[in-house]
């Protein structure tokens, strides 16, 4: 589980990070070891000491984080381009849920997003403790004596992040310009909503009048919503990480300002859900692995109200985030 005062770095962080720095360490250490690995994915069980004479990015990634999907074409690129010319990623990805901690999930993950490079699952989040690490995204570059060189937190800064990598392989460095920026980023200034959780742990973003204790109860909806507020309809169980409808029906309401908006969640069978954002009918979603889905694309950042209508019971809900 991600704790919460990491979680509120991160938040805090992320608009400043966006346009930081692939920073050189205060002091070149060495290389944590990697521990507590449960499954390593694309390859046998690495160490940071087998992969001495090499340069390493270790890139801290989850599959259901926005912003850790929003810098993975990078990181492929970067293995694709370089494996051959002495580049080693390893993706640690650390799970925030329970269900990023199985093995298909993550799998499946690897597969849809093209990559090829070794991938440990950290599930028990030990080799996050080792590097000391606090952000999703976040890169390490290391050299090829096993020190720790550079660091980046958060989105952005892939041409620098590039060019340091590039250096230490002894390759020219680029001009800014020839590396292509992600032009879809969001525009950290512009979103107003951050991340809100439907779990009764961080459940501060939930207007409904019942509260956001655990448990099972019927919930209603306040005749307004202020910016950043959602409601739940129906009857819902309040677990420590997600909401979950056990209602026949029910709705999710959402004040939001951003261009995208996205959900982690899940279905116990296929459950295709009516989304309409300030009462107009938008694309249905189907919902069913536990994964990230997009619910709404705009191409302003202005502030909306979206309403989620569930047909049935089963579905369970994590998280929005924004884009």
């Amino acid at each position: 589980m991600r704790h919460p005062f990491r979680h509120a770095l991160f938040v805090v962080a992320l608009a400043a990070m966006a346009l930081g720095l692939a920073r050189p360490a205060i002091a070149a250490q060495t290389a944590p070891e990697f521990a507590g690995i449960a499954v390593w994915q694309n390859s046998k069980p690495l160490t940071m000491k087998q992969l001495r004479g090499k340069v390493v990015l270790i890139d801290f990634w989850a599959y259901s984080c926005i912003n850790c999907l929003r810098t993975l074409p990078h990181v492929t690129r970067w293995y694709d381009e370089y494996k051959d010319k002495g580049l080693v990623v390893v993706g640690v990805h650390s799970p925030e849920f329970p269900f990023e901690k199985q093995e298909g999930n993550v799998r499946d993950a690897i597969r849809k997003y093209n990559i090829h490079y070794p991938v440990a699952q950290d599930n028990d989040l030990e080799t996050w403790d080792a590097w000391d690490n606090q952000y999703w995204p976040a890169e390490y570059l290391v050299d090829q004596r096993g020190n720790v060189v550079a660091h980046h937190f958060g989105e952005g800064n892939y041409a620098e992040m590039e060019n340091a990598i590039r250096t230490l392989l002894g390759l020219p460095r680029l001009d800014a310009k020839a590396i292509a920026e992600d032009k879809d980023a969001p525009d950290f200034n512009q979103i107003g909503s951050p991340e809100m959780y439907f779990g009764g742990d961080r459940g501060q973003n939930l207007a409904s009048p019942e509260g956001g204790r655990t448990g099972t109860r019927d919930f209603t909806a306040p005749s307004r919503l202020d910016l950043n507020q959602f409601a739940l309809v129906g009857r819902w169980e309040i677990g420590r990480q997600n909401a979950t409808l056990t209602g026949a029906s029910g709705e999710i309401r959402l004040h939001f300002k951003a261009k995208k908006v996205h959900m982690v969640a899940s279905a116990n069978d296929p459950v295709t859900v009516e989304v309409l954002v300030d009462g107009k009918p938008q694309p249905p979603v189907t919902i069913q692995a536990s994964q990230l889905y997009t619910l709404y694309t705009a191409t302003d950042y202005k502030d909306h109200v979206l309403t989620i209508r569930i047909p049935k019971a089963n579905f369970h809900a994590f998280t929005f985030t924004f884009g």
